[in-house]
């Protein structure tokens, strides 16, 4: 019975899949808890020849290992790949949970895309996910989570909103219709290839356009409304569920932050960020592929927006640090000054491609929300780092940990994250949603497959660029 509970703890019964074989042999210091090849949803040569590389030339044991199970752990658990004339179809679940979130599923497969032109199969299978998303996105594009099966009924019966068969959840995030076109941009950058976008491609880019316009709330409301019977107020929103009052100044509200819980103000800063550079994307593949110039001018039109409007409403000065960027405005001079550690978030912005890393006011910002002035930032025993209201006072999200050392060009922080995140496993051999900042064996979420991959990709460019780190 103890070892059955230490193999849930260690994440090795994550989605009922076991390892076939699982060494604790005293010489063995790191047992095999990586799902069995027979067992693995999808299989990669580029992936496998990247684990066997990175274990070649790094001598950290320990990071080796870390690798060949957080790295490919996406494709080895989350993944159902099909093909229906010839054209791929790829679903993918968080983990833990059997639903698609259109951030999560771009997040996870992201890291990637470097290896796709040495890999057919990975090459078609991202093409896939896009597929399913452009789907996902005509079906609701207020929705931030879908089920494999279009047919399904979501199982939150107490939610008052427009639900359709389908979906899971039904939570308005300005990142959810961000994440495809990111996707779909870093596809077309690093394999050349253009298959997924056609004409239902072009659709769903028209509807994330009159989606932000709807929710920049110029003309009323808009037709958003999201109202859940729950004892957690993050998880409802108030006033008959528009939410409290924004100004139209501009900006695009997001009535749920991208860790799914509420926002306090609905013009959320990072997401609307995101906003900007994605639609710069959108419009550059429209332009060069679609030859679509009346909508790809509307994309830039829309991105030039937001972006002055967040010059103007979203700097704020801060006592201490100076101009910050805040976390949420209400375009009334009201701001809440914060970070939370999903992506996107004030500290991701350079790697969102939204800021210079060297942006004077993202710098000061950093400063700000790697600090005590940030309330979700905590310190203790084990680690320190940014967690979020959605798990809670000390919990710190080894994704903020990626996040911190992928937009750090600093060796000594950079290193001091690898470590934290090396000593954060809890003897799992995973990454995890969140963990204790003074135990790391308190965590939440031990099959979830962002944090695992998003790890993976901070290793390998680690590797690539400062392998004198990985010691």
């Amino acid at each position: 019975m103890k070892r059955r509970i230490f193999l849930q703890q260690a994440g090795l019964l994550a989605g009922g899949l076991m390892a076939d074989k699982v060494s604790f042999a005293a010489s063995s210091e790191f047992p095999v808890v990586r799902v069995a090849e027979s067992k693995r949803n999808f299989q990669s040569k580029a992936v496998e020849n990247a684990i066997a590389e990175f274990q070649r030339n790094v001598k950290n044991k320990e990071l080796g290992w870390l690798f060949e199970n957080c790295f490919p752990n996406t494709l080895d658990t989350t993944v159902t790949y099909t093909e229906s004339n010839g054209r791929p179809d790829t679903y993918v679940i968080t983990g833990d949970i059997d639903a698609m979130w259109l951030r999560d599923s771009t997040a996870q497969v992201s890291p990637y895309l470097p290896l796709v032109k040495t890999d057919k199969k990975l090459h078609d299978l991202i093409a896939g996910v896009i597929n399913h998303q452009v789907k996902c996105v005509l079906k609701d594009p207020y929705a931030n989570a879908f089920y494999g099966d279009p047919n399904k009924l979501g199982e939150w019966k107490t939610d008052h909103t427009d639900m359709k068969p389908g979906i899971h959840e039904r939570k308005w995030e300005i990142d959810s219709l961000c994440y495809p076109i990111r996707l779909s941009y870093q596809y077309w950058k690093l394999s050349g290839g253009t298959a997924p976008f056609d004409i239902k491609w072009k659709e769903a880019i028209a509807l994330i356009v009159k989606t932000f316009k709807e929710q920049q709330r110029k003309q009323g409301q808009g037709p958003y409304r999201f109202q859940r019977e729950t004892m957690f107020a993050t998880d409802t929103t108030p006033l008959s569920g528009y939410g409290y009052p924004v100004k139209p100044v501009g900006l695009i509200c997001s009535a749920f932050r991208p860790s799914d819980d509420a926002t306090i103000y609905n013009f959320l800063v990072p997401s609307n960020f995101f906003a900007v550079v994605s639609l710069k994307q959108a419009a550059e593949i429209l332009q060069s592929v679609q030859k679509d110039n009346v909508l790809a001018a509307e994309c830039r039109t829309l991105a030039a927006e937001v972006a002055a409007a967040l010059q103007k409403y979203a700097v704020v000065t801060h006592p201490q640090f100076g101009k910050v960027y805040a976390f949420e405005v209400n375009g009334y001079g009201s701001f809440n000054l914060m970070d939370d550690a999903n992506v996107p978030s004030l500290l991701a912005l350079p790697y969102l491609g939204a800021v210079q890393a060297n942006d004077p006011v993202y710098l000061n910002t950093r400063k700000l929300i790697l600090s005590a002035e940030n309330p979700f930032y905590f310190q203790g025993k084990a680690a320190k780092g940014i967690g979020s209201p959605h798990t809670g006072i000390h919990k710190i999200w080894p994704i903020a940990l990626v996040m911190q050392g992928l937009t750090s060009t600093n060796d000594i922080e950079i290193r001091s994250c690898i470590q934290m995140l090396q000593k954060s496993h809890a003897g799992t051999g995973f990454m995890h949603e969140s963990f204790d900042m003074d135990d790391p064996a308190k965590f939440s979420r031990a099959w979830f497959a962002w944090a695992n991959t998003i790890f993976g990709e901070f290793l390998w460019k680690t590797y690539k660029e400062r392998p004198h780190l990985l010691v």
